[in-house]
């Protein structure tokens, strides 16, 4: 900037009268007086193209500040985004993938449009939650899609959206959805990680993500065969659900949600992986399903139940309860293709893997569900990711 608004190089300077270079002239300051001596001409050319540039910054600076005190965006227009996204965020859990994913792109497509123009802080603080909320929809439907290094990508970029927004629940849901894409993604440790991270980030929360965080733990120390720490972690979100008060994560609802069906879902999920708790995981699963069934509509998550029968079925084969785990299968492996979701072909996959065990193998009625029934779902499935 200083070299801008400094005197041109005389070199630089063209004499009208003469076209010659002013730097080859003869003097052209003026004297002590104020009198301009000999080749005034050539001193008032290099004083008008200063001013010149002077007023060509000046007229730029005025428009720059003219462009940064008008708002883009308004309390209507923030309105309107704030219901898009709710109705998303609840469309995600009952709606096939293929249906929505258009609108949650233009979404955040609008929301990050505005938020590169200029507004004020609180409806900028307003475009940054918006903004996460759509990038952590993003990113679990990579997570449905087997992409889980985009969905890692998308979900820190809802992190810095949450950082942006100050928004102490965001943060804990990034750090929940990380954990459970890389619980999915065989990473239990560093599920582990993400979830304690969460914990610690949501420590003064009564909303229902502080109790997401702890089943989010219990299910990795679960898949370790760390029975006490899973255990605990159960337990903790117990008690966070017991001193739940909703807040505005809960209010938008759906995907950000966490209701006690899930819970019992995620504590199913845990159980399954306990020595000698089957019979807990089969209880939890059951308890999940009815308050599906039983709840209100529009807290019905496709995909969760699906999860849930999954559980029940890998619960009652661990129990050799093989009829019993057929039941539960069917009405996942009646599922239309697009409700097919990764998830659900991974927990089908692991309820075929465990039917593949050794002291299963010979059982006819593990002949007809194996190659007929679970596997199949996967191939027609068209999908490679992970469950909620």
């Amino acid at each position: 900037m200083s070299d801008l608004l400094a005197p041109a190089p005389p070199e630089m300077l063209i004499s009208p009268t003469t076209g010659a270079p002013v730097s080859n002239l003869a003097g052209t300051v003026a004297t002590a007086s104020g009198v301009p001596s000999e080749n005034t001409g050539e001193y008032d050319s290099a004083a008008s193209t200063l001013e010149r540039q002077i007023a060509m910054a000046t007229r730029r600076a005025a428009r720059f500040t003219t462009f940064a005190e008008i708002d883009n965006v308004g309390p209507e227009a923030i309105a309107q985004l704030q219901d898009d996204v709710v109705h998303l965020a609840n469309a995600y859990i009952h709606d096939p993938l293929v249906l929505i994913m258009g609108d949650i792109i233009d979404t955040q497509e609008t929301v990050f449009q505005l938020l590169e123009g200029s507004q004020k802080p609180t409806f900028a603080r307003d475009l940054y939650m918006l903004a996460g909320v759509v990038s952590g929809m993003i990113a679990k439907a990579s997570h449905d899609l087997g992409r889980t290094h985009e969905a890692m990508t998308h979900a820190r970029t809802l992190y810095v959206c949450a950082e942006n927004a100050d928004h102490q629940g965001l943060r804990a849901w990034a750090r929940g959805l990380q954990s459970l894409i890389a619980y999915w993604a065989g990473r239990p440790v560093q599920a582990v990680r993400y979830a304690r991270s969460g914990i610690d980030t949501a420590h003064n929360l009564r909303g229902s993500v502080g109790a997401w965080l702890p089943a989010l733990e219990a299910r990795a120390w679960a898949a370790m065969s760390h029975d006490q720490e899973a255990i605990a972690a159960l337990n903790a979100a117990s008690d966070s659900r017991t001193a739940h008060e909703p807040d505005d994560l809960d209010s938008i609802g759906g995907i950000l949600g966490f209701p006690a069906a899930k819970q019992h879902y995620y504590a199913a999920g845990a159980y399954v992986h306990l020595n000698g708790s089957q019979d807990q995981a089969e209880t939890a699963a059951l308890a999940s399903l009815s308050m599906y069934e039983n709840g209100n509509p529009q807290d019905r998550s496709f995909s969760d139940e699906a999860g849930a029968r999954a559980e029940l079925a890998l619960a009652r084969v661990h129990g050799g309860e093989l009829e019993g785990a057929r039941e539960a299968l069917a009405p996942l492996l009646a599922l239309a293709p697009d409700r097919r979701i990764g998830g659900i072909v991974a927990s089908a996959e692991r309820v075929h893997q465990a039917l593949g065990a050794k002291h299963h193998v010979r059982a006819e009625r593990v002949k007809g569900m194996r190659p007929t029934g679970v596997k199949r779902l996967g191939v027609r499935a068209g999908f490679a990711g992970r469950a909620g």
